[in-house]
């Protein structure tokens, strides 16, 4: 079945209904109501009888592998991004889990066969992401390292449509920061981590896959998945963290937090024409010191990962500024480079780069999320 156009769950989020754990929405334009990950079954730390139960759902075991003998002390980060992503990936599944399970407006299935198993599906998905986090929690803990805790989170997704889509887009882009947690662990000489890394980016694939099925697009995006940067990831996920709620200073992750860069066209960025074209952002550099020399000037770049290219930058054309706030286009090159599938932006002071990795000494703002689908015919989904 087509699931219809939806609302950009990464830049507007103040604006929409949450999945609520209470058993309902709140009232279109209230705030999202906060969700805290149930700890029925001991996570993030469960015994081992629980870890036990958490396997068997899950449909497979933590590698029994000894750990590396030592990890580069920059390659820390990457651990806590990716226990900091998964534990967020945990309370969306279990929120999901929630509100199919009780019938909630707006995710309740008609078909019982079919509430059955897209239940019994995420399920062993909300297992397998509990793994990940607890597989990069106890990396950290045998190194003595920061190890970060659930936080309480907040979810734009009013009805199951919402929540698919969301889970596409934040799934893909967990797929590119996996790349760059890999890259990273290989630089500093960490290689054994490298084929955990490399086993869940494939796990996380199998997911979106089927996501993209239900949202008739076709289940493989592209040939090569687009590239992220963690700082990007870190930043992105701050939108689904009620402000305040982590039990921990988020500078204990040694990764910087850039300001949204707000997409204005396709439906907040979700729904992109597949065609060249001008594509309109906004930004609020409001406290972003690095961009004082930049203020009501239309020297800036907009940066894009796609695919496996180098980044691709493109100046600023029709800036407007109201203080430090400030709306703009910049060229979506679709046809030469072939944007299918997600791209991701960055507002940018610089427009040469010869790796990704460059980007985010030069980024004032990130990221801003552009899908461009290739869709198929309707498949027999889930019916409300």
């Amino acid at each position: 079945m087509y699931f219809p156009t939806v609302l950009s769950a990464v830049t507007a989020v103040a604006g929409l209904a949450a999945a609520a754990p209470a058993g309902h929405a709140p009232p279109a334009g209230a705030a999202p109501t906060p969700f805290v990950i149930p700890t029925d079954d001991g996570f993030p730390n469960p015994n081992p009888d629980q870890l036990k139960v958490i396997q068997q759902i899950a449909d497979g075991t933590l590698s029994n592998a000894a750990p590396p003998a030592k990890i580069n002390e920059s390659s820390f980060p990457v651990f806590q991004l990716i226990s900091f992503n998964e534990q967020f990936e945990v309370a969306f599944f279990s929120s999901l889990i929630y509100n199919v399970t009780n019938d909630v407006p707006g995710f309740a299935l008609k078909n019982p066969k079919k509430k059955d198993e897209l239940l019994d599906i995420l399920e062993t998905v909300l297992a397998q992401e509990k793994l990940h986090a607890i597989n990069a929690g106890k990396t950290l803990a045998n190194f003595k390292q920061f190890v970060p805790v659930p936080c309480k989170y907040q979810f734009p997704t009013a009805n199951i449509y919402d929540a698919i889509a969301l889970a596409d887009r934040f799934t893909a882009l967990v797929m590119g920061t996996l790349q760059d947690a890999a890259q990273t662990l290989a630089r500093n000489g960490d290689v054994g981590p490298v084929r955990g890394v490399a086993s869940s980016l494939g796990q996380e694939g199998q997911q979106d896959g089927f996501y993209r099925i239900l949202l008739s697009k076709k289940p493989s995006e592209k040939p090569f998945l687009t590239t992220n940067v963690a700082a990007f990831a870190f930043s992105a996920l701050q939108q689904f963290i009620v402000p305040g709620s982590c039990p921990f200073p988020l500078s204990n992750i040694k990764l910087p937090i850039f300001t949204p860069l707000q997409v204005l066209t396709g439906a907040g960025g979700f729904d992109v024409e597949a065609r060249d074209q001008h594509i309109a952002y906004k930004v609020d550099l409001t406290g972003v010191s690095t961009a004082d020399a930049h203020i009501g000037k239309s020297d800036l770049w907009i940066t894009y990962f796609s695919g496996q290219l180098l980044p691709i930058s493109m100046p600023i054309v029709n800036v407007k500024w109201s203080g430090r706030v400030a709306t703009f286009e910049a060229e979506f090159p679709f046809s030469a480079n072939e944007m299918v599938g997600l791209s991701v932006a960055a507002l940018t002071t610089s427009g040469k780069f010869t790796s990704p990795g460059e980007v985010v000494g030069a980024t004032l703002a990130a990221p801003g999320l552009i899908q461009v689908d290739d869709r198929v015919k309707s498949w027999d989904g889930f019916k409300l």
